[in-house]
């Protein structure tokens, strides 16, 4: 069993408002003007990150999944569970919802529901987002939508740099223009555009609309998904657990020194957001910079993190 970390290359998605900030930001090589998403841990077949080097380089994290379990501590299911992503809304994203795991695996070809977590690496000052919505009854929330009365539908929440988000399935929401995210969610690739301002692209077209199966999915009245956030100061490193859930458990880790860990999980995804350091395993060390990923596999029983550098950590 590899006892080392899994440091990948991620997979770069075009999106109709995405911009250059993934370059500015991460140094990312990008190959346009408008990418919108960096898959940066992806095991999800419409776009895989690839591992960076060491014995297992150039192969996909879904081939990892499916040929070396062991690496994952023999965790369980036929697909890579979770999915981390940067996202660079330079506008806004469409208003969308997403399905849970029984509506998506009867109406997606199997796919996983999606349950999903934000947390603000930036965004521009006075920056809001879509959170929710006002209906108290589906029939409210078909009439409102029809009537185009969006302004009074959808609820906008404040945001600021370091602010989390929980997502569960069924909460209507977008991202607004000037954010730049880190999101933690189900490998799923499911979303109900409920709404997309209009917009056109470059042939004139409107983005498709999927309202039937929007509203279907959609919780009504909207539940606000707010997680309890706890913080743990120890020697090195103060750890904010932002949610613990079915699906995932996400942490910031703000690391200033040296920090000794001890993994009790079958592996763990980490997103390195900001500064720089080392990280040792048994007799090897591996750099650390601003916007690496890699996985922790389940050979990594011990391990320290020394510098001055944040991470989000995740795990199933």
């Amino acid at each position: 069993m590899s006892h080392s970390p899994l440091f990948l290359k991620p997979h770069f998605q075009d999106r109709i408002w995405g911009g250059t900030a993934l370059r500015d930001q991460f140094n990312y090589e990008i190959a346009s003007e408008t990418v919108g998403e960096c898959w940066a841990i992806s095991g999800h077949p419409n776009g895989q990150s690839t591992v960076a080097g060491g014995e297992h380089a150039g192969k996909t994290l879904g081939d990892l999944w499916d040929g070396h379990r062991d690496l994952f501590g023999g965790a369980k299911g036929s697909k890579f569970p979770l999915l981390t992503k940067i996202l660079d809304a330079k506008s806004d994203l469409s208003v969308q919802v997403h399905p849970d795991d029984e509506y998506a695996h009867a109406n997606e070809n199997g796919e996983l529901g999606k349950t999903e977590c934000w947390y603000i690496i930036d965004c521009k000052d006075g920056a809001d987002m879509i959170y929710g919505h006002t209906a108290s009854s589906k029939e409210e929330l078909v009439k409102m939508a029809e009537n185009g009365e969006w302004d009074s539908l959808l609820r906008r929440v404040k945001i600021k740099p370091g602010d989390f988000f929980y997502v569960p399935s069924g909460t209507i929401h977008a991202l607004c223009e000037g954010t730049l995210v880190l999101e933690t969610q189900q490998s799923s690739d499911t979303t109900y555009r409920v709404y997309d301002y209009d917009r056109t692209d470059d042939k004139g077209e409107k983005r498709e609309l999927h309202l039937e199966k929007a509203i279907e999915v959609s919780t009504v009245p909207h539940v606000d998904g707010l997680a309890e956030q706890k913080v743990e100061e120890r020697d090195g490193v103060t750890i904010t657990t932002f949610v613990k859930e079915k699906y995932f458990t996400v942490y910031k880790w703000d690391i200033q020194g040296k920090a000794s860990f001890t993994q009790k999980h079958p592996f763990q995804m980490c997103s390195v957001i900001d500064g720089e350091g080392t990280l040792h395993h048994g007799e090897d060390s591996s750099p650390l910079r601003k916007g690496y990923h890699f996985i922790l596999p389940a050979g990594v029983k011990e391990f320290v993190i020394e510098g001055e550098c944040s991470l989000i950590v995740s795990h199933v």
